[in-house]
């Protein structure tokens, strides 16, 4: 899912502060440093409010750069809170600590982790690093403050194209004005270990595409009204034997209104997208969401999520680019299309629908399915994806998300954000199958965007974390380490207040898969 285009994408004006000269000498602040009480890694995204609710956000290493007149050199309440994670409570169930705000001193506050997984740092947007460089600390990436003069990001998709990491989001708010740039952004980056390529838990130094005013450039071009996103991307070696790069692209009239769809192919000359062809509105079948190699019977497949890995083609250019090679995972009889109740089901002998691969033919939605299943056409046991919380026995539905073999598990695993939950679009799930096709039977909450209000527990503070996509290009001993980022916003989460820095904006997680809570043991 994109934010919706024009109009509705925040941006902050900010001035640029200097990594080498601070505006304020850091002996003026006083640092206070959040960390993970399990790992001693700082913690991005906590909270600190002061009793007259004025609130501060920690940086990507988990500190606060604070300077407030009237409030420096003397005890100061904070009320400390953040999503997935527990701060001490007192005698009166308030959840904070009082600090002697001394100019010049750094105040360490530990953290409990109650998610699965641990947040780590924010890749995109704006002062990522801002307040480590205010306390005059070094950070970890090139640029801590602001790249490319991006201030915000949707939805990233990340692929290995000859031989370095490119990313892609879709529209990106900059600072010098409301409106920002809806034909997609892309960025490079080096593997670890390759050239400035960071380990993973450090950070991703991004080096942008960029237009002559040197903000991020239009990746995906397409003339017409509209925001331009793309997505099923995907590397595969053409005829010549050399790599190509592909993506679906929709031009958006809103939402869920797409005015002209279609498939583009990488220029390395131009470093942006080109149109290849565009299809129909109403084609069943294409790339689709995040893509993964899949080898069947001796031969490769790309397979797409959409949600779950339901579409597929033969990983070679001729049939990648040709939309009647597409297969769909699905109970529908070969070529039909989904028509509520009179849907025509393909029934092995005893009335079971049969799933399998099929030309021509699309998978149902997730919406889709639950009008069947409430009109009694499908029950919920048939579906190959139909994962259960194995605490509540709840049903969990998938909205976005990705899948990847995972050589430690030895199964292929899926992180995803659920439809609906605790904050919509803003709890993470964790499944796993022993194919892609399923079934996918149980799945594990391993981070939450939902937590209740640091001055008043009965309200309910809610965030979005939509498009979560692990980087399996990342994995780390043997598979047992992976992790994953989503955007981070206010956006459909009924929660009126954006959080300054994070809002529209890439935020990256760390998964341990031997903890055994993933497994119930």
């Amino acid at each position: 899912m994109s934010r919706i285009a024009a109009g509705v994408v925040l941006c902050l004006l900010f001035v640029s502060v200097s990594t080498a000269a601070p505006a304020t000498q850091p002996s003026a602040y006083f640092g206070i440093h959040v960390v993970d009480d399990q790992t001693g890694r700082g913690v991005p995204l906590v909270e600190l409010q002061t009793v007259d609710r004025q609130r501060f956000y920690t940086d990507s290493a988990g500190y606060v750069a604070f300077l407030e007149p009237g409030l420096m050199d003397r005890r100061v309440f904070f009320y400390v809170s953040s999503f997935g994670y527990e701060f001490p409570a007192d005698g009166f169930d308030i959840r904070g600590t009082a600090l002697q705000t001394t100019p010049g001193k750094i105040e360490t506050l530990r953290i409990k982790r109650t998610s699965i997984a641990d947040r780590l740092y924010r890749v995109t947007g704006r002062g990522i690093y801002a307040d480590s460089v205010l306390l005059g600390q070094t950070p970890p990436i090139a640029e801590p403050l602001l790249n490319a003069q991006v201030l915000g990001q949707d939805s990233n998709i990340a692929e290995i194209y000859r031989g370095r990491i490119y990313w892609f989001w879709g529209d990106t708010s900059r600072a010098s004005y409301p409106l920002g740039q809806f034909a997609t952004s892309g960025a490079t980056s080096g593997l670890p270990g390759d050239g400035d390529g960071l380990p993973p838990s450090v950070g991703v130094n991004l080096h942008y595409f960029t237009d002559r005013e040197g903000f991020s450039k239009k990746m995906a071009p397409v003339a017409g009204p509209g925001p331009v996103w793309i997505d099923g991307v995907c590397v595969s070696k053409d005829d010549s034997g050399h790599e190509r790069m592909l993506a679906h692209y929709a031009r958006m009239k809103n939402l869920g209104t797409r005015l002209e769809r279609g498939l583009m192919v990488y220029n390395d000359a131009t470093d942006q997208f080109d149109k290849l062809k565009q299809i129909d509105l109403d084609a069943p079948l294409a790339p689709a969401g995040h893509s993964a190699r899949v080898t069947v019977g001796g031969g490769d497949y790309l397979y797409f999520s959409q949600p779950y890995p339901c579409i597929r083609v033969r990983a070679n250019w001729s049939d990648l680019t040709d939309l009647t090679k597409y297969e769909g995972y699905t109970c529908l009889a070969d070529g039909s299309r989904y028509r509520g109740r009179e849907t025509t089901i393909d029934r092995a002998a005893d009335g079971r629908p049969v799933f399998r691969w099929r030309r021509g033919t699309e998978p149902l939605k997730p919406e889709q399915q639950d009008e069947l299943i409430k009109a009694g056409v499908l029950k919920r046991d048939d579906l190959p994806c139909r994962p259960v919380d194995p605490d509540s026995k709840k049903f969990v539905q998938l909205h976005g998300g990705s899948f990847y073999f995972n050589a430690y598990r030895k199964k292929w695993i899926s992180i995803f954000v659920e439809a609906g939950g605790a904050s919509y679009l803003g709890e993470v799930w964790y499944a796993e199958a022993d194919k892609p096709e399923g079934p996918w039977t149980r799945a594990k909450k391993i981070a939450t965007h939902c937590k209740p209000a640091a001055t008043d527990a009965n309200q309910i503070e809610k965030q979005t974390f939509y498009n979560p996509t692990q980087h399996p290009f990342f994995d780390e001993d043997g598979g047992r380490i992976v992790y994953f980022e989503g955007t981070y916003s206010f956006t459909f989460s009924g929660n009126p207040t954006p959080t300054p820095k994070y809002e529209y904006n890439q935020v990256m997680y760390r998964l341990d898969l031997s903890d055994p809570r993933l497994s119930g043991e």
